[in-house]
């Protein structure tokens, strides 16, 4: 026990010996890191695992450190370090759609790409497509592009590339044609393709009351940015997928907000401002 106390002394000595400032700036870092992987993880099935190997990883750490060597904790120290290749290597293993999906965000930023170009006839065809399938109980699924490319999906189905409107999605989807039990790609407000098989979700993702097109919904906004439109078969409800997440149940008027949230980015409203006082000044 005094050993112990011992080496606690001593560990906090040589902290204080550290330079607060360094310290300080470490200490945020590392913060911000784990907020943002806790963040990232949250409400996915990888939240409770990473949380159990933290807590492991810090506890035997903790004891290796703190404990004296001298009585066989320098094997555990020599194990601890090839247990912690091994836990890189699963964490690699178990988490690959969870790093892959964080490398898709990480590429998917400002610096890297340009902005997408939707306008209001073009969510307004969406939602009154969306209305009119959804009072007759037509199945339909649609992936709105945004920033990440959906060009290899497009290549399982048949390419249009034909203008946005409510009557092309709604002859598309309906029921006996040969393309209405897939997938429709919008790009860059047209129809890209139709057809188009999307990644279904893992089956604990979804509830067990939804059908194939909501896993393929989830599981195509798990992988990109995409904003996926779902009207259900069975019950004519209107449901959204993006960033991972399902909205369910939306109606017209709620479906129109979020996609013009989504899809028509917000102007930085001092450019106009900046422009009117130029013009104000070269006009006088």
């Amino acid at each position: 026990m005094n050993e112990l106390i011992t080496n606690i002394t001593n560990l906090l000595h040589r902290v204080g010996n550290y330079d607060p400032w360094v310290v300080i700036v470490e200490m945020v870092l590392i913060g911000l890191v784990v907020w943002w992987a806790v963040r990232f993880l949250r409400g996915t099935r990888g939240e409770n695992l990473v949380k159990g190997v933290i807590v492991v990883l810090v506890t035997v750490y903790l004891c290796i450190l703190l404990l004296p060597k001298d009585r066989g904790w320098d094997r555990i120290e020599f194990l601890y370090g090839k247990f912690l290749l091994f836990a890189f290597v699963a964490v690699v293993v178990a988490f690959q759609p969870e790093l892959r999906r964080a490398l898709g965000q990480l590429g998917r930023a400002p610096i890297f790409g340009g902005q997408y170009r939707y306008i209001e006839e073009n969510i307004s065809a969406l939602v009154e497509s969306s209305g009119y399938l959804s009072r007759n109980k037509t199945g339909a699924i649609i992936a709105v592009e945004r920033k990440a490319g959906l060009a290899a999906l497009m290549e399982s189905g048949v390419i249009l590339d034909a203008e946005l409107t409510t009557g092309l999605l709604n002859t598309i989807f309906f029921h006996g044609t040969p393309l209405h039990d897939m997938g429709v790609i919008i790009q860059q407000g047209r129809v890209a393709a139709a057809g188009c098989q999307f990644p279904l979700a893992e089956s604990e993702d979804v509830d067990a009351s939804l059908g194939s097109r909501h896993r393929a919904a989830l599981g195509l906004a798990q992988e990109t940015d995409a904003v996926v439109i779902v009207v259900s078969e069975q019950t004519g409800r209107i449901s959204i997928a993006t960033e991972g997440q399902l909205y369910i149940g939306l109606d017209t008027d709620s479906l129109r907000e979020l996609l013009r949230t989504m899809l028509i980015p917000r102007r930085r409203k001092w450019l106009p401002r900046w422009m009117s006082i130029n013009r104000k000044g070269r006009d006088t």
